[in-house]
This record gives structure tokens, sequence and C-alpha cells, in this order.
């Protein structure tokens, strides 16, 4: 061996004797959580719920940063350029899977650059209808909504959301012409669909249920795979005739590609540990959530899973970059 290839091994091992001493005494420091979106968004709030957790089992603050911006783009950047140490970490949602194929230039791949280390929660979405409407099924709706093509209207969020590609996924998947008008917020367009505004929208499950309750709205499915713990009497999407009109809005944690597998799998099992919290739990689900978790492995497959889902929307929907 030369000196050079020598010096090159000796290096070589020093750097994984450093990685690996590193990741055996993580975290020994304060870390930090970037969010995207606003104080108080949901996002900011899982944050701040599991990093509590977090702190509490591993002994050190995980301090919550909130960088909102260009639909959180600007935080998922500031961590993919941050050390790949663990000490910077970064809570997306389902819209980071859409982000990349409607940005022009976010600066970073969002499947390559980040490493996943466990889904934190779901927000289920409801499929309800405008009650004058006289329908209580989704089969009843589409019958409808074939029967007067491009007269009934269904109430999504901003273009490029979320909320509006699973109103145009919903007329993909239905094979219906429903008319999708645009809002500022979920809660705009449940409002406008009680007064028949508006035939049909997602809404968020923990601000339509006692609209529900109260009959000023109709539950159709629960807009997911599964049936929902916070509606178990609804029957899911799936189960109701439509597969694949998933509009649930997951939130995962994630830290820069790179980072030491042992500091991922010991993350992994400290939130998968939180998660199975009663106390947690039942705090998340007070906010309208539903805890996830699982393995990195899981959370990888439904950024795979759901990118390739909304890529084909948005390019159906024209809307793709």
């Amino acid at each position: 061996m030369t000196m050079t290839r020598w010096a090159s091994a000796v290096l070589a091992l020093c750097a994984l004797a450093a990685t690996s001493a590193a990741a055996d005494t993580y975290p020994s420091k304060p870390v930090r959580i970037v969010v995207g979106f606003a104080a108080g968004s949901v996002s900011d709030l899982t944050a701040r719920t599991i990093g509590q957790k977090l702190g509490a089992a591993l002994g050190q603050p995980f301090v919550v940063e909130v960088r909102p911006g260009a639909g959180s783009n600007v935080a998922a950047l500031s961590v993919v350029r941050s050390p790949k140490d663990g000490y910077t970490l970064f809570v997306a949602t389902s819209s980071s899977t859409i982000r990349g194929a409607t940005a022009v230039n976010p600066g970073f791949d969002f499947g390559t650059d980040l490493t996943p280390i466990a889904l934190l929660a779901s927000v289920p979405f409801v499929l309800t209808a405008y009650p004058g409407l006289g329908v209580t099924t989704v089969r009843e709706f589409i019958a409808l909504a074939k029967a007067k093509p491009e007269t009934l209207t269904f109430g999504g969020t901003q273009v490029g959301t979320t909320g509006y590609l699973a109103a145009a996924l919903f007329n993909q998947r239905a094979g219906t012409n429903l008319v999708i008008a645009p809002y500022p917020s979920t809660a705009q367009a449940t409002t406008d669909l009680m007064t028949g505004r508006i035939s049909i929208a997602f809404s968020s499950a923990a601000n339509v249920l006692q609209l529900i309750e109260d009959k000023k709205l109709t539950a159709l499915a629960v807009a997911q795979p599964r049936r929902s713990a916070m509606i178990p009497n609804l029957p899911s999407i799936d189960e109701a005739g439509l597969p694949g009109v998933d509009s649930s809005i997951w939130i995962g944690l994630l830290a820069p590609a790179g980072i030491p597998r042992e500091i991922v799998d010991g993350l992994s099992k400290a939130v998968n540990d939180a998660l199975r919290s009663e106390d947690l739990s039942r705090q998340m689900r007070l906010q309208g959530l539903e805890p996830l978790g699982g393995s990195p492995e899981d959370f990888a497959e439904r950024i795979k899973h759901d990118t390739a889902r909304w890529d084909a929307v948005l390019k159906a929907a024209g809307l793709a970059k």
C-alpha cells in the first residue's frame, strides 16, 4: 500500500470512528426542529408536541423554529443545507410531495435530499355534502353529479394545493365534471357548503363533527383508505366505492440526507415510543390529529407513493411545471 493510500485509509477510519462516537452520544446539545408554516399551524403544534416528548426522552431540548415561506420550501432548503449531524430536523406535510412538481426551482429534491425518520400524524378529512342535495352516500352523489354535469360545485383550496388536487382527483376517479371552486381555506369552503353555495367539499374532521351531528352538513365518507378513530361509524372513501381519493394530510419528521443511520434509527424509535404513549395520543386527538408512526422505510414509501400520485394528478389537470 502506498503512503497516500495508507493515509487515505487512516483518515476514512478516523472519520468513521468520529461519526460512530457522535451517534453514540447523540444528542449532546439542543436539536432544532424547523417548521415551514406559521406559528399556531397544525405543523407547528405537532412539532412542539412531539418535541417536548423527544426532549424528555433523550435529555436535550428539541427547539421549534418557524420559517414560513414558499409553501415550506424555505424551511426545507435551510435543513437540506444544514450539517448532516442530526441537530437540525424538518417537519414536512404531504404538500411537500406536490411542491417539487409545481415549484420552478425549489433548490432541492424532497425525495433524495432529505432522510425520512417517521410519520408523526395525519389530519383526517371528511367528504361532506350540502344537505339540500338529498344524498347520503358517495355513490348517490356521483350519480347525481353525472345526471347534472358541470352544474354541481366542489369547494377546494387554492389551485395547486392538496385540497384543490384532491377535488381534481375526485373528478378523475369518479368520472364526474364537478366545477372546482378554489377557496383560501377549507373553513371558508365549509361555511359556503352549509348554505348550498357549493355542493361538496373535503372538510377537516375536527372542524365539522358538530356540524354533521347538527345535520348542517351530510357526511358521505372519511377521505382516507381506512376509517378514522374520530368518526368510527363513517365509511372510508375506499369502502364507499371510490378507492384512491385520499385527501388526508400527513405530517412527518425528516433530516438532511446523509446523517448517520444510528441517529435516524434512534430518533425513529424515540418518535414511535412517544406516539404510543396515551397522553400524547390524547393530546393529538384533541388537536384533530391521528397519531401515525412507523419506520423510516414506511415513511419513504409513503413519500414515493404520494409523489407519483400527485404528479399524475397535476399532469392530468395541466398544472405540472
